[in-house]
């Protein structure tokens, strides 16, 4: 706690888990310090956050509703200001939002989702055998499971969503994802990635495709057909292709390197997984609500004074959820809520989000991180770890609910 009584946030997510279990035993809602010295506010409670993801008096654009952001309080170094700067569908409230999510919407549908399966299962066989490769030229040596197959399913996935070419020749997969913190590389980094998706933009415009960003162009934006348009639409399409590549791609990798690591520090829910007692969705499921892939997400803004659980949250103050935690919440799944078993038939969670903003692509999550990780225990029986599960070190992030590293053995 700092002076004025605020639970402070580890800024590096040492332990996710035990920080919800202690920001919840707070209260649903409870004051928080974030790093660089932010006070806002932390919603770990699972009906309190599906009030607060519901609300349209909880905004996203901090350039309208932050007032310390609009009179340029917070210094060049303030360690989340690419958070506020951000600005594409995930900032964007109202109209330009519903039109920014109706343009990408399609690429989501059902028949795009059943087109997409037989390329993620190529994608899956391909990796699996990088994966094998890789490990046959090291034998008896961990292997990083994160690095040598939850990275590469992730990237080429949303790579075969967005229509990167085969081989992402200009390395934009590589860059895809949670960039650290630090101000000055983070904004390095984006611009760097915000190059090459330009000339994948213009590339897409000269030779198009069944994928999104062909579809974007073709839809049009700024009220007017791409094809036609000017700067405005062009950068209105990069932004959106850039969100889609870095919101499909981290998470999707902590969330096949989260499930898989719940089953193998479970023998006995992976047996029931394996022997089809349990489906694989049910084990995606559940590590969804136990270990969701993002644990605090800045931010929203109140637009005026909001009450949620008794609490008032006042007009401009900044809120963040805990993802990682709602599911954990005991009000409504008991004194084992953060005990993993994939037979519990109360799965609820909001580690998609809720609301308009919630996550345009879990159907798409679901069915690849299934498939990734049913094909990884099919391909590899004796998979095991090389090390304790309490000794794999976090992200160094407070956003992310991930491991650094997932060591294996074969």
């Amino acid at each position: 706690m700092d002076d004025d009584g605020l639970f402070v946030i580890d800024p590096a997510g040492t332990d996710i888990h035990g920080e919800g279990a202690r920001l919840r035993a707070r209260g649903p809602v409870t004051r928080v310090l974030l790093p660089g010295g932010l006070a806002a506010w932390s919603v770990t409670g699972y009906d309190a956050a599906r009030q607060v993801l519901a609300d349209d008096r909880f905004a996203k654009n901090a350039r309208e509703h932050w007032p310390a952001y609009i009179e340029g309080t917070l210094g060049p170094d303030f360690p989340l200001i690419a958070w506020a700067r951000m600005d594409n569908m995930s900032t964007a409230d109202g109209e330009r939002h519903t039109r920014q999510r109706h343009l990408v919407a399609g690429a989501f549908s059902p028949r795009r989702i059943a087109f997409l399966r037989p390329r993620v299962e190529r994608v899956v066989a391909g990796a699996l055998d990088e994966l094998a490769a890789y490990a046959a030229e090291r034998p008896g040596e961990p292997v990083d499971l994160k690095l040598r197959y939850a990275h590469p399913v992730a990237s080429r996935v949303i790579g075969e969503l967005l229509g990167v070419p085969d081989g992402d020749p200009d390395g934009i997969l590589d860059r895809a994802g949670y960039v650290e913190p630090n101000p000055r590389k983070a904004a390095a980094e984006f611009a760097a990635l915000r190059d090459k998706i330009e000339a994948l933009v213009a590339h897409k415009r000269r030779e198009p495709g069944e994928d999104l960003i062909s579809d974007l162009i073709a839809a049009g934006s700024g009220g007017c057909p791409v094809s036609g348009a000017g700067e405005g639409s062009d950068a209105e399409v990069v932004g959106l292709a850039q969100l889609m590549l870095n919101t499909g791609a981290e998470p999707a990798r902590n969330l096949i390197t989260n499930t898989a690591l719940a089953l193998l520090a479970r023998p006995g829910q992976r047996a029931l997984a394996e022997d089809g007692e349990v489906g694989w969705e049910d084990v995606v499921e559940e590590t969804l609500r136990t270990d969701a892939p993002v644990a605090h997400l800045p931010f929203r803004f109140a637009t005026e004074d909001v009450t949620i659980a008794g609490v008032t949250i006042a007009r401009g103050d900044p809120v963040v959820v805990g993802y990682a935690a709602t599911g954990r919440d005991p009000q409504v799944h008991g004194a084992a809520a953060g005990e993993f078993d994939a037979r519990h038939e109360d799965k609820r969670h909001v580690a998609f989000g809720h609301g308009v903003h919630r996550c345009v692509g879990p159907v798409l999550s679901r069915m690849e991180v299934s498939i990734a990780v049913r094909e990884l225990f099919t391909r590899f029986p004796g998979l095991r770890l090389a090390a304790e599960p309490g000794e794999l070190p976090g992200q160094g992030t407070f956003v992310m609910n991930g491991r650094l590293a997932l060591p294996v053995h074969l």
